[in-house]
């Protein structure tokens, strides 16, 4: 991906990197927005890449929208709604990734990276991470739906309507993140997760992610039913047979994302 310019890939294995780099505060450009969204729709048809790592360069993961900038993209009648419907669209592109991203939030993630947070499938904190919506300082709202996925109505509208961080620490406590670790360990616990997805059939992650996806807003009755359909098309799938005889066999499996 030799074209993007705020945003830094790499890739280790079957692991994927994706460092934004927005200097100072990797705040959500037009061109960062519109990098992360192609980048990830390219990763979901890469068969080189099986998980991805997200995180952000320097001291901040994410501080929100581009309130700097937003005088050069919004100009006149249509810009407003086009630019929400790019910032949507960047969102659903994390959560839609057919390959899972873990998030490792290296510092503060504010309102734009609130919602990209939400929007990963497995979150790792720094111990010098913290998740906010500061909107309510400058007139605004941002990343406040997404939250409601991670947090209590309670601490929700405090967030919201305060402008209170939530450190690292607290989100381990609270159960949003699966560690907060020093901050020089974030990207070796990030990665060994990732490893751990890449080593499954590529198969089972993706169909595996797209079923928590669909069945996050159904009822209980029609969601189990629907992985139920799900399970019975990865049981005839060559990866699953391959998983099922070196399981008999007490061997590794050795996988060919078919």
């Amino acid at each position: 991906m030799d074209d993007l310019t705020q945003l830094i890939y790499a890739l280790d294995g079957h692991v994927a990197t994706l460092t934004m780099n927005s200097p100072p505060v990797n705040a959500l450009t037009r061109t960062l927005n519109d990098e992360l969204t192609m980048a990830l729709d390219r990763i979901s048809e890469m068969d080189e890449v099986r998980a991805v790592v997200l995180t952000g360069a320097g001291k901040v993961f994410c501080a929100g929208a581009d309130l700097k900038g937003r005088a050069s993209v919004i100009k006149g009648p249509g810009d407003l709604p086009a630019h929400s419907r790019r910032t949507r669209e960047c969102f659903h592109a994390i959560r839609e990734c057919a390959k899972p991203v873990v998030c490792a939030i290296n510092g503060a993630a504010l309102g734009s990276g609130v919602a990209m947070a939400a929007s990963s499938d497995i979150l790792v904190a720094s111990e010098k991470a913290s998740l906010g919506l500061p909107e309510v300082d400058v007139g605004l709202l941002g990343g406040c739906r997404h939250a409601m996925r991670l947090f209590s109505h309670s601490r929700l509208r405090r967030m919201a309507l305060t402008g209170m961080r939530v450190p690292g620490a607290e989100l381990y406590r609270l159960g949003i993140v699966e560690a907060c670790v020093a901050h020089e360990e974030l990207m070796a616990t990030a990665m060994e997760i990732a490893q751990t997805i890449a080593s499954k059939s590529p198969v089972s992650t993706r169909m595996g992610k797209h079923t928590l996806n669909v069945i996050e807003d159904m009822s209980l009755r029609d969601g189990y039913r629907y992985e139920q359909d799900m399970t019975a098309q990865i049981g005839k799938t060559d990866d699953a047979k391959e998983a099922q005889r070196a399981f008999a066999e007490k061997r590794a499996p050795v996988f060919t994302g078919r």
